[in-house]
């Protein structure tokens, strides 16, 4: 199993801030025929609840309303301000929205709980007006890339058990990785819910073993953490410097930013390991 490098610069929160490359340009929120009707499945799928594929799905099970109307038909088309519903909630069609942010500790990956204290929403404030939603969960403890979005088809697919991509981690731990466990963990174990191991590890820093850079592409829940604890140690850090070819280059604790419009692109795209 290759080894591979992580350059500490990787993990350097704070890197001077730099700007996007090309500010992502505001969709128009759906586009309409020269009757100024649109296409029922258009606007649910512009609303980020699904593809308009599923969309359709929805509409021949009668899951959708308009002004009260089961509809059934496929091509419908509405007008603007038309009251249109799905499982009885009304639906709004929104421009998508793309934001990334660099999560500090102690901050809850939610949308709302009463309970949870800090939310990464809190962090985000009024960038848009649009809802949006985490992309996958970051544990309270956990720091790093994380993606917010309204868009429910690409959410789907980065969270999906059959899409796995890769991530990776720089990792702390309370005390040194020994030789024989660094290469357990390349070369897999058994953990309760089955095999796991990493696809590249390395020392990040030569002079401190406690610390490691991981490559993985798993996204079973709390993984990293398992991985470790199943050996005996105990995981202090655990910071996401890599998701879905995103970084947090250029954003310190806290920040965020909107992803450019390359970036969606590769999104969307699925340009990316």
């Amino acid at each position: 199993m290759r080894e591979k490098k992580y350059g500490r610069s990787t993990n350097k929160d704070h890197i001077r801030k730099i700007k996007p490359d090309r500010p992502a340009r505001v969709p128009k929120r759906v586009s309409q025929n020269d009757e100024g009707l649109t296409r029922l499945n258009k606007y649910i799928a512009a609303s980020g609840i699904c593809s308009r594929r599923e969309a359709d799905k929805l509409i021949e099970a009668g899951l959708v309303t308009v002004n009260g109307k089961v509809i059934t038909e496929l091509g419908t088309k509405i007008n603007p301000g038309d009251d249109v519903r799905y499982n009885g909630e009304r639906i709004k069609s929104e421009k998508p929205v793309y934001i990334l942010l660099n999560k500090p500790k102690d901050y809850i990956t939610t949308v709302k709980d009463r309970h949870a204290g800090r939310t990464v929403m809190s962090l985000i404030g009024n960038a848009c007006s649009e809802r949006v939603f985490p992309v996958g969960r970051l544990d309270k403890n956990t720091t790093g890339v994380l993606l917010l979005t309204n868009d429910g088809k690409l959410t789907k697919t980065l969270t999906h058990p059959s899409h796995n991509k890769k991530k990776i981690y720089h990792i702390t731990l309370d005390k040194s990785l020994n030789g024989n466990d660094f290469k357990k963990i390349l070369e897999g174990f058994e953990l309760e819910d089955g095999f796991i191991n990493a696809d590249a590890l390395s020392y990040t820093d030569a002079n401190d073993k406690k610390k490691v850079g991981m490559e993985i592409h798993s996204g079973r829940n709390h993984i990293v953490r398992r991985m470790f604890e199943n050996l005996g140690y105990k995981v202090k850090k655990l910071d996401r410097v890599y998701f879905a070819g995103l970084t947090k280059r250029g954003l310190q604790r806290g920040q965020w930013r909107f992803l450019t419009q390359k970036e969606i692109g590769m999104l969307k795209m699925g340009a990316f390991e």
